[in-house]
């Protein structure tokens, strides 16, 4: 499978996105998820609109709403579960469409 663009962002770039980031980076490492991640703040996301996956807090995710990313909307940062359930999904469906 081709290496998937992962954009994580929250209102600042600073806290929120960083640490996802660290968690998303720990799932790349545990599972073998094919993505390149980078973090951001929310104003950064018009010159980076070429991504397949937006990570972001979940009060964001109306902001992507026309984004033909897949759009992961994150309620609590330490819930590495949901996180790793949310990306396994997504691969599962670039799967299923055969973007191997």
């Amino acid at each position: 499978m081709e290496t998937k663009k992962c954009l994580i962002m929250c209102r600042t770039g600073m806290g929120s996105s960083m640490m996802l980031k660290i968690k998303v980076d720990k799932l790349i490492d545990k599972n073998g998820y094919p993505m390149d991640v980078t973090h951001d703040a929310f104003s950064g996301f018009a010159g980076q609109q070429n991504v397949d996956i937006i990570i972001t807090m979940e009060d964001l995710i109306e902001e992507f709403k026309n984004s033909k990313a897949y759009v992961i909307g994150v309620k609590d940062i330490m819930d590495m579960n949901f996180l790793e359930g949310e990306l396994n999904k997504y691969f599962e469906l670039e799967k299923a469409k055969g973007n191997q």
